[in-house]
């Protein structure tokens, strides 16, 4: 078998600050909420106006009301000084409100889309792709657009709103003071750019590590049981210690790099004010300028600048925004794993009837390389009623087939017929509605058992009772404290691998499917609950199709054609008997498990 693609959990390069085809992707997600949208800018408007309130208001006390002596106009000046402070701070905690809410909703609906169609991709994708950077798509890069309209770009379009107030104002006060404010500007520019480059780097660092991080944890924590019984516990801490040190080197290097920007700018603001006060000193001394005036200068400045800062880092946030949103666009923009037919073709069928399934010189390989086939021109015909085995020694290409025939992935030649149609030309959702799957590999999901034996068929209770019956179930959920209710672990962990696999056979027969697909199906269960589970399969594969990969030949004697896969090819087929008599590779397989049942056999008596 070709070996999977390597995968890696770096992040793409950051592209540019802004894409206008994103954005207008990103402004679907924003239009149904346009009214907060509306909001937030109306009261940022609002709070940027207020912003030149107080400096008018100190240049009028120290220009008239102190000159005259008025204690009242004094007061009365201090009173809307506050009024206006106090209004300041409602539009502020409306604005975070506002934009806050409108990042949540919009996150909500990309979180709940991308879910929706990760759920419909092709197998081969999320052999491609590591756990760690789909969870960081769903998480962390949703959280940047997150960012980008709950600090970003609404209170950016305010923060633009206050440098033009602010600059007008300036200018009309005294335009050579306004020069004198403006001299520092291309050295905030400059420094902003050091900083935007510099931290978009250390961004991208951070996002890689979340990513490994996320995935080193989902393996090991899955795969705890294993880590425990090899004592491999030091070995993996210091794996994640070295994964998590990484992390806050990444972080540090971008605190460093806010400690350096944000004094950088200070001294910078200090050097504007210094230059301000140097300007008007002989202006003033000559009486050419007034002391409220400079006063109202040196708050203006300070206003100006602030916004300068603030869009430097919104610059930051809208292009991790940008990034964030190509790689989730790009993620959606995946194809999913839908048929086109119409759906008519595989619509739910009669229990008591089976379907024809035919595969016809299939070849297959894993990824890009058709050179090392794990399928090399497999046919075979099973018919309603018929149950077809396939065994084989591991790498044969026996689930292989299972998958194809699921359409997790897609065969490179030849045609795989369902009813004498190409399943290529028949939809996912209604190809899976006649196929009942009980998978070497069981998964259960966290929740009551009634639900993971029903999962999306509408069953009733009494029907979940005797589809769990049928197989034997009933006895092992009977002796749970919650019976049908009991809720089970991640993965089903709370029961036995045994018990995990009756019930994934009462799911698979639940909605009594027309094809019963069965890989290695009674692998984990003794022999005695084998046997009750054969009893049960024999009645229910009656007028079904059934396809079983099995390890126990003992299981498949009675099939109605046996494959011999070797090295992706049907060497034998034929049935039990006629196997045996040809004396070849099924006999010796056989022959080899009838040793080791009777050596089993002999140790335990």
């Amino acid at each position: 078998m070709t070996a999977p693609p390597a995968i890696s959990h770096d992040e793409e390069a950051l592209g540019k600050a802004f894409d206008g085809r994103l954005a207008r992707r990103l402004l679907s997600y924003v239009r149904p909420y346009g009214w907060l949208v509306f909001g937030a800018v109306l009261v940022l408007m609002v709070e940027g106006a207020l912003q030149l309130v107080p400096p008018l208001l100190t240049r009028h006390v120290i220009d008239v009301a102190i000159p005259a002596g008025d204690t009242t106009l004094v007061r009365n000046t201090v009173i809307v000084m506050v009024v206006a402070l106090l209004t300041q701070v409602g539009c502020a905690y409306l604005e975070t409100l506002l934009t806050g809410l409108l990042g949540q909703k919009v996150m909500h609906d990309l979180r709940r889309q991308l879910f929706a169609h990760l759920q419909r991709l092709p197998i081969p994708f999320f052999d491609k792709n590591p756990v760690g950077r789909l969870v960081t798509r769903v998480t962390a890069d949703v959280e940047s657009l997150n960012e980008l309209f709950a600090s970003g770009v609404v209170a950016g379009l305010g923060d633009l709103f206050t440098l033009a107030a602010i600059t007008v104002l300036m200018i009309t006060v005294d335009w050579r003071m306004a020069i004198a404010a403006y001299l520092v500007v291309p050295g905030i520019i400059w420094v902003s750019k050091i900083f935007r480059d510099k931290v978009r780097e250390t961004y991208r660092e951070i996002r890689t590590r979340i990513a490994r991080i996320n995935a080193f944890l989902q393996e090991r924590i899955a795969g705890m049981r294993v880590v425990q019984l090899f004592s491999r516990e030091r070995h993996e801490q210091s794996q994640f210690a070295a994964l998590d040190q990484s992390h806050l080197d990444a972080h540090l290097k971008s605190i460093t790099v806010y400690a350096l920007y944000f004094p950088a700018i200070e001294v910078l603001t200090s050097v504007a004010l210094a230059s301000l006060i140097v300007a008007a000193a002989p202006r003033v001394e000559n009486e050419l300028l007034t002391v409220g005036t400079l006063a109202a200068f040196i708050q203006l400045a300070r206003r100006f600048y602030q916004p300068l800062q603030d869009l430097s880092d919104k610059y930051n946030t809208l292009q991790q925004a940008m990034a964030s949103s190509e790689r989730i666009f790009r993620l959606l923009d995946t194809p999913a794993a839908e048929g086109t037919a119409p759906a008519a073709l595989v619509a739910r069928r009669p229990s008591s009837e089976g379907v024809t399934v035919e595969f016809d010189d299939v070849w297959f390989a894993y990824g890009a390389d058709s050179t090392q086939w794990v399928l090399r021109g497999v046919s075979f015909v099973v018919r309603p009623g018929e149950t077809l085995a396939l065994v084989g020694h591991t790498g044969a290409g026996k689930t292989t087939i299972v998958n194809l025939l699921l359409r997790f992935y897609e065969p490179q030649r030849g045609r795989i017929l369902l009813d004498g149609r190409d399943i290529r030309d028949i939809s996912v959702a209604e190809l899976r509605q006649v196929v009942g799957y009980v998978q070497q590999d069981i998964f259960l999901f966290a929740g009551d058992i009634a639900t993971n034996i029903r999962l999306s068929t509408p069953l009733s209770d009494a029907e979940v009772k005797a589809a769990a019956a049928r197989v034997g179930a009933d006895r092992v959920i009977a002796q749970l404290p919650d019976g049908y209710a009991q809720r089970l672990g991640e993965r089903g962990s709370s029961v036995s691998v045994g018990e995990r696999q009756l019930l994934s056979f009462a799911r698979a027969i639940a909605a009594d499917p027309a094809l019963l697909l069965l890989d290695e199906a009674t692998s984990a269960v003794d022999s005695e609950i084998e046997a009750e589970i054969q009893r049960g399969l024999t009645t229910l594969m009656r007028g079904r199709t059934t396809i079983a990969v099995a390890h126990r030949l003992s299981t498949i004697t009675s099939a109605t054609e046996i494959l011999v896969m070797h090295q992706g090819e049907v060497r034998e087929r034929g049935t039990h008997r006629a196997l045996l008599a040809r004396n070849g590779l099924y006999a010796r397989l056989y022959r080899l498990q009838a040793g080791e049942w009777d050596a089993a056999a002999k140790a335990s008596a």
